[in-house]
């Protein structure tokens, strides 16, 4: 997973926050309320294109196996050292259950078969959404992806969970592990709100 906070490209959280020239011309942008808008934007002083800033959307899944969760050891910051599902940031031209089975990939070196949406979580401090989904590791096999330290499955009993990297993640297995004995999964959607 890689809410990669303290990006040169984050400022306080809000992406590009820092921009100082437009990507179509190569002028000077200011930020202004542009006509027929509510809120300030990055307008170009030279072309007067206006560069709209969106959240980033990161796409993982919570990957299960006989019973057993499977989590990977951050090899990089945010929360080096620490664990967390694989996941990461959505490239464009992927839905979100493509990106989160190329990410679990990516850091677990693991194919997976995914089950369905589980977890969605808005975090407008790092103008960011996370989206899990449930997904079964297809051959069992899994091994630490270039971003990753470790990966390893845990039973319940055995989750780190002082060790784990991110809300999101504590939020999604706690989600998990309650909804398990009953087989119903439904879809959880929640705001992370930091003041």
């Amino acid at each position: 997973m890689c809410p990669r906070a303290g990006r040169s490209d984050e400022g306080d959280g809000h992406y590009n926050d820092r921009m100082k020239f437009c990507s179509a011309c190569g002028g000077l942008v200011v930020r202004k309320v542009p006509s027929g808008d509510n809120r300030e934007r990055f307008v170009c002083e030279t072309c007067g294109a206006v560069h709209y800033v969106n959240p980033k959307v990161v796409s993982g899944c919570l990957v299960t196996h006989e019973g057993a969760v499977l989590l990977c050891r951050r090899a990089i910051q945010p929360g080096k050292g620490l664990w967390t599902l694989p996941a990461g940031f959505l490239e464009l031209g992927e839905t979100i259950a493509q990106g989160a089975a190329r990410e679990t990939f990516e850091e677990a070196n693991a194919k997976v078969e995914i089950d369905g949406l589980y977890t969605v979580f808005s975090l407008p401090h790092i103008s960011q959404i996370y989206v899990f989904f449930r997904a079964r590791l297809l051959d069992g096999k899994f091994a630490a992806g270039a971003e990753t330290a470790d990966a390893k499955l845990f039973d319940e009993h055995e989750i780190p969970w002082q060790d784990l990297a991110f809300p999101v993640v504590t939020k999604t297995l706690r989600h998990y592990f309650a909804d398990r004995s009953s087989g119903q999964f439904p879809v959880y959607a929640e705001d992370i709100v930091l003041a």
